[in-house]
């Protein structure tokens, strides 16, 4: 099946291998009786799922070739009436409110009911928190803290930190979203301030957490650092919390359920929960979260909605942001009045019809981009990049990459496997430096300041046949000897999350002999509080060798210079969002090796993930 944007085809017949396959026969069975368009609706629903998607579309879908069924078929969608008509028919397909395997609704999506559940509670969670807007705010008191922790500049544009504060100060729930660079952290720590302030030493119980254990522990390091400096007393500095932890924490696991401790009965015990990351929360995981929120509580969700979005169903942050056009007429004046600034820089609404200052779904007051990179000014090759690639203008993109005239972005066409082969000798040189050096902090650091990303896992230039080339071309330099899995230089990413060992998914250690421990090997890690420990490599948890990781596996992580290498030929996983993510990583430096042609394709191509949040809560009056 040729989805939008996609370049394959996917096949939806009986052969599909993988849990969607055998979940799509069970409901076929279920049915109770032969019907050729529920099976294969059933089929289309299942695999969208375990595609990222929340539902399948049908009116995206009809009249377009589904790919292969039964004995290899081509099968063409019927119209998209005739579809809705037959679907409401079938036996196990119900409509929303009903308690049926598959939910299709009046626009024509059609759901796994799970997915739809999950969809429909979060939106309306959302939407009374939005509308259920904090009492009591000590305004005279806010004003003089955004003074104080946003000192006013003589600059003519809007201080969108400033701003972003004081929404997240009025508002029970609040996104903050914007590129690398631009103060999403050090906005929040300053928002914390602010709110310990407010609750005037009553406590005030908050929750720090992120999807990923590095994330979480990023954050936590950020707000370490920055907690002391803050202009605040003493007794505000040391009410604000320093712990952060991954969500699934949060919200307690239970062994072999996908239930959480804390839920609707049970909630969680705070007053406010700040979510780092939000981008990379998937659906079923947002959706958990916030029905644990006690109803009174704040959520503040901070990300870059224009990254790529979580590995599994849903596009959450992407959906709640919307096409936002701006702030309310009301709600821009109370900001005036509370901040000084004046929040009329947005652009016009583009997408959203008939939204004016008096009009318009009240999510659009509790979303605020900041939009000043500190890190990628106008002088940046890397943000001008960015820039282009975020308006999908591949051809710009493409042209500035070629120009050369950007030290901070270097472009190398690559045609062939062959082509890769000949030049990982020098980015073997490049990653053997951190082997030179006599400490396992210095290793560590040598690993930050140059990373090797990659849109694929396998394939000619996936992750795995870069791995296994360096590691050859470091071989034959005399630098590592991998006579078995374990050796000294050999650099791993943790891929699963092992609370008592305090090592989460995307921790990132390296393999090096101990001295303290007779010359053993030991894998080193950073430790939230800066230092170092060290583990035998037979406790670890799930893990793999990383000279090169995909650029899913790198969101929450930065490096001083990135190398992104790109397919010769599109696939469905190269987008703009694929390529800003990879692009956006790196704090001084990128470096581009790809073909011309897919790069200013992939750019074109945005993540479509078909779902009804974004209706639920932008449709909302």
């Amino acid at each position: 099946m040729r989805m939008p944007g996609q370049t394959q085809e996917t096949s939806y017949g009986d052969d599909t291998g993988g849990l969607d396959a055998h979940l799509a026969r069970l409901l076929v069975r279920l049915a109770g009786r032969e019907n050729p368009l529920h099976a294969l609706s059933v089929r289309l629903v299942c695999r969208l799922t375990s595609l990222g998607h929340i539902c399948a579309n049908l009116a995206e879908l009809a009249g377009r070739p589904l790919g292969e069924v039964g004995e290899n078929e081509p099968v063409i969608a019927p119209p998209f009436a005739d579809w809705c008509e037959a679907l409401r028919k079938s036996p196990g397909v119900g409509r929303p409110g009903d308690y049926a395997p598959l939910i299709l609704d009046e626009a024509g999506r059609l759901y796994l009911y799970r997915y739809w559940a999950y969809e429909r509670q979060l939106a309306e969670d959302l939407l009374h928190r939005i509308s259920d807007e904090p009492s009591g705010v000590d305004l005279p008191r806010l004003r003089e803290g955004l003074d104080r922790l946003f000192p006013r500049v003589e600059d003519a544009r809007a201080d969108w930190q400033r701003i972003a504060a004081a929404a997240a100060v009025l508002k029970r729930f609040c996104v903050i979203c914007g590129g690398p660079g631009t103060g999403k952290t050090t906005t929040v720590i300053r928002i914390l301030a602010l709110l310990v302030e407010q609750a005037a030493g009553r406590p005030l119980h908050v929750a720090l957490t992120a999807p990923t254990g590095k994330a979480a522990a990023r954050m936590q390091e950020a707000i370490r650092l920055t907690r002391a400096h803050l202009p605040v007393s003493p007794t505000i500095g040391g009410a604000i919390p320093g712990e952060a932890m991954t969500i699934h924490r949060l919200l307690g696991v239970r062994s072999g359920s996908v239930r959480f401790r804390y839920d609707r009965n049970n909630p969680l015990p705070v007053d406010l929960v700040v979510v780092d990351e939000a981008s990379m929360v998937d659906l079923a995981l947002m959706a958990k979260l916030v029905l644990a929120l006690p109803p009174r509580a704040r959520l503040i969700l901070l990300g870059d909605k224009d990254q790529l979005a979580s590995v599994e169903a849903g596009a959450v942050l992407g959906d709640i942001c919307g096409d936002s056009p701006g702030f309310s007429r009301a709600f821009r004046e109370r900001l005036i009045e509370v901040a000084g600034q004046d929040p009329g820089g947005y652009p016009p609404p583009k997408t959203l019809q008939g939204v004016g200052p008096e009009t318009g779904p009240p999510i659009r007051d509790a979303i605020v981009e900041l939009r000043r990179s500190y890190r990628f000014g106008e002088q940046s090759g890397i943000g001008r990049l960015a820039r282009h690639v975020n308006q999908g203008d591949g051809r710009e993109g493409l042209a500035l990459l070629e120009r050369g005239e950007w030290e901070d972005v270097i472009w190398r066409p690559l045609e062939s496997p062959r082509d890769l082969a000949a030049r990982l000798a020098d980015v073997a040189d490049r990653l053997g430096v951190y082997l030179a050096v006599d400490t396992p902090e210095a290793a560590l650091a040598g690993l930050d300041r140059f990373r090797v990303l990659s849109a694929h896992r396998a394939g000619p230039f996936g992750v795995e046949a870069l791995n296994q080339r360096i590691e050859e071309r470091l071989e034959a330099r005399g630098l590592i000897r991998p006579r078995s899995p374990w050796y000294h230089g050999r650099p791993m990413l943790i891929t699963a999350n092992d609370y008592s060992l305090r090592l989460f998914n995307g921790d990132l250690g390296i393999t090096l002999s101990d001295p303290a421990s007779e010359g053993r090997l030991r894998v080193f890690f950073r430790t939230v509080e800066g230092g170092i420990r060290r583990l035998p490599p037979a406790r670890l948890p799930e893990h793999e060798t990383a000279y090169a990781s995909t650029v899913h596996k790198s969101q929450g992580s930065e490096a001083e210079t990135v190398l992104l290498v790109l397919p010769n030929e599109l696939s469905p996983v190269m987008t703009r969002e694929m390529i800003y993510t990879g692009i956006t990583r790196a704090r001084s430096r990128v470096e581009i090796w790809g073909a011309g042609p897919v790069f200013e394709a992939a750019v074109t191509r945005r993540l479509q993930r078909s779902s009804g949040l974004r209706d639920a809560l932008w449709g909302a009056r």
